[in-house]
């Protein structure tokens, strides 16, 4: 599925607000969570917003390059908590 917005732009914020943008540069999943429910908070009516994982941020700017997730990661993205 590709993304409405290039992702060359995510990083760069030329099209999204900075309210809109979460860098997060691993996978912790009530961080996330924390994220979503406050983009689903809409109270400015931005429409959401978006989470990139695998990228980590300094003072609300992308570090990059970014450093990506590691499948160990992503296989506890699919399979939550049943996998130790």
């Amino acid at each position: 599925m590709n993304l409405p917005i290039n992702i060359d732009d995510l990083f760069t914020a030329r099209t999204v607000e900075w309210e809109r943008l979460e860098f997060k540069e691993g996978w912790n999943p009530e961080d996330v969570l924390r994220t979503l429910c406050a983009f689903a908070n809409d109270f400015h009516n931005f429409g959401g917003g978006y989470i990139v994982l695998g990228v980590g941020e300094k003072n609300g700017r992308p570090v990059l390059p970014p450093v990506g997730l590691s499948v160990k990661d992503i296989t506890r993205m699919k399979f939550g908590s049943r996998l130790k």
